[in-house]
């Protein structure tokens, strides 16, 4: 049997991760969000680049609709490359690095700090500048990750920002499902998305689809797929879709769908049958969507994607090596991204 990839492994570590993350930034939490309560931010924003700035688009969610806070992406080039700094009194800079060392993010929440906000940083690596130089660190505790693909500090940034809302709404039913999270996700790595790498394993583009917090996993979903197959994947709303790429979609296209059981799951569904009534190769997280692939359907709504996304981690490698690829090494690319 050979070795499996670090891939591989690094993404079924993510229970261990997250149960981790869980316990260990607790207290920090759980204090800060006392305060977000007290003195309700003004607007928070968030800064990012790659699968870190897909985590961005799940807090903007998540924060959105739990809390009614505005939450914004900053464009990092705007500090470090254009020396602007953003008026930014009572805000909350939220940075999310796996990292923790590309110069335009440091720039850019060394500008948020000038600028009046809070600096928060989820950051894996907690010797980091990004880490030092946070008002608030949150590690996602994901330990090591050697392959270049990042995976499971991805899911511990997703569980970080879910750790967040629930303290910070006093949730009880979102940090009950907190506590099954981990064990959830390893039921995910389980499951057979073999169906995944069958189909795609020949195929040169495909769009990648979601709705609400579903659109982080599916920009995340389309970025690996880029990474470690070297297949053009392309992600959208599943609402902005209907703008002009549906044109694209006909008998054979490929189409993999993320959905989960909240107000978004039927207009999302709806895209999906309607593709795969054109003959598309339509694949779908969702037990009643076409090409359905297997799913945790106990799982709340805010910890689908999280599941989805550990259930593709495993497809997504096997799909690489299918290829003839090296998930762990894709060209041309390096673990640390340094951006100016």
């Amino acid at each position: 049997m050979p070795t499996p990839s670090l891939m591989f492994l690094e993404s079924k570590e993510a229970s261990v991760a997250v149960a981790r993350l869980l316990a260990g930034n607790e207290s920090d939490v759980s204090r800060w969000s006392t305060n977000l309560r007290k003195r309700p931010p003004t607007v928070l924003v968030t800064a990012a680049r790659g699968s870190s700035d897909h985590a961005a688009t799940f807090a903007k969610y998540m924060i959105e609709t739990l809390t009614s806070t505005p939450t914004l992406s900053a464009s990092p080039s705007v500090s470090s490359v254009y020396a602007t700094d953003l008026r930014l009194q009572g805000a909350v800079f939220l940075a999310i690095s796996q990292s923790g060392r590309s110069p335009d993010l440091l720039a850019q929440a060394e500008a948020a700090r000038r600028g009046g906000a809070q600096v928060v940083a989820l950051v894996n690596d907690e010797q980091s500048p990004l880490a030092r130089l946070a008002d608030l660190l949150l590690p996602l505790h994901g330990g090591p990750e050697r392959s270049v693909a990042a995976t499971k500090s991805f899911i511990c940034a997703l569980a970080s920002v879910l750790q967040i809302c629930a303290h910070w709404t006093e949730s009880s039913s979102l940090r009950s499902a907190l506590e099954r999270l981990p064990e959830q996700l390893a039921q995910a790595f389980e499951l057979d998305w073999s169906a995944l790498s069958t189909a795609l394993v020949g195929a040169s583009n495909l769009f990648v689809l979601g709705r609400g917090p579903g659109l982080a996993v599916a920009q995340e979903a389309a970025l690996k797929l880029k990474e470690t197959s070297a297949l053009h994947g392309e992600a959208y709303s599943a609402a902005e879709v209907r703008h002009g790429p549906m044109t694209l979609v006909g008998p054979g296209f490929p189409v993999l769908v993320f959905a989960q059981n909240d107000p978004s799951r039927s207009g999302t569904l709806e895209v999906a049958r309607e593709f795969s009534a054109r003959g598309a190769q339509v694949l779908c997280a969702d037990p009643d969507g076409p090409g359905a692939l297997p799913v945790i359907e106990s799982a709340h709504p805010a910890c689908a994607p999280l599941l989805q996304i550990c259930s593709f981690y495993r497809a997504a490698n096997a799909l690489a090596l299918a290829r003839g690829r090296d998930p762990d090494q894709p060209p041309h690319l390096n673990k640390v991204t340094e951006t100016v």
